[in-house]
């Protein structure tokens, strides 16, 4: 196989989305690592304005474009978004055909500016069941992203959290009969290397946007102890304001925590 190498990229003069004032809200010393987002709302939006579910989706994938920017501008390392679960393949074919399209094109058009902007893009989740178009697109753009050091774009794609501890009990099981393990070696800590997550830490802070409380088999594991924060706006309005106040809420219970 081709090793893909991303070409140079001119910088160019981007929005910056916070100003001195934004950010003197917030603790910039005290920035969550790792933040997880359950993006929903994109259909009660579509459906609000009177539009098919798809241009939900569609300003759903505007709203995440601008997210990431905001993540690294207040220095967030991870940002970890719920794209496609497991139970997403209970939508209709057409929902779900179209969804794998708007991955096909989200993954070509943002190549260039993750790479300009310093993000480096993973996955997690059950891969092998999505489209081979959709596949190659992905492996494509990690590959060009690879060398991104800013922030880590990890999207959860045919996850569910239930299937990732199940994945991983599995792959344990196979190591234990390997004699690669014994079973007196299985700790929480261990468990954790098996998840698809084992390259990062753990989120500190869960948003579900659109008020919903549910966690939706999202990160069962890794959110144990994670703040969680749901606000009212659907996900294709939230903004960069929005995730401030996210971040200012979290820190704000840390500090009650601490004081």
């Amino acid at each position: 196989m081709n090793t893909l190498t991303a070409p140079e990229v001119e910088s160019e003069e981007k929005e910056v989305l916070y100003t001195a004032d934004d950010l003197a809200l917030l603790d910039l010393t005290k920035i969550p690592s790792h933040v997880a987002i359950i993006m929903d709302g994109n259909r009660r939006w579509a459906k609000r304005q009177g539009l098919p579910a798809m241009m939900g989706h569609w300003k759903g994938v505007e709203a995440l474009t601008k997210i990431v920017r905001a993540a690294s501008e207040i220095g967030i390392r991870t940002l970890t978004v719920y794209s496609f679960s497991t139970e997403n393949w209970s939508r209709t074919k057409e929902e779900v055909d179209a969804l794998m399209h708007l991955f096909k094109i989200y993954l070509k058009t943002q190549r260039v500016p993750m790479l300009r902007e310093g993000v480096c893009l993973n996955t997690i989740g059950d891969l092998t069941r999505l489209p081979p178009f959709v596949l190659r697109e992905l492996e494509c753009s990690k590959a060009y992203t690879a060398a991104s050091k800013k922030i880590d774009l990890v999207l959860a794609m045919n996850y569910g959290g239930r299937d990732d501890i199940r994945r991983a009990f599995v792959a344990m099981m196979g190591d234990v009969e390997k004699g690669l393990l014994l079973k007196e070696q299985i700790s929480e800590r261990l468990i954790g290397d098996y998840l698809d997550t084992a390259r990062w830490p753990d989120p500190e802070l869960l948003i579900r946007t659109s008020g919903e409380q549910r966690q939706s088999n999202f990160l069962l594991w890794q959110a144990s102890y994670s703040e969680f924060y749901n606000p009212d706006v659907l996900w294709p309005d939230f903004n960069q304001y929005d995730l401030l106040q996210a971040v200012r809420q979290y820190q704000l219970r840390q500090k009650r925590q601490g004081g």
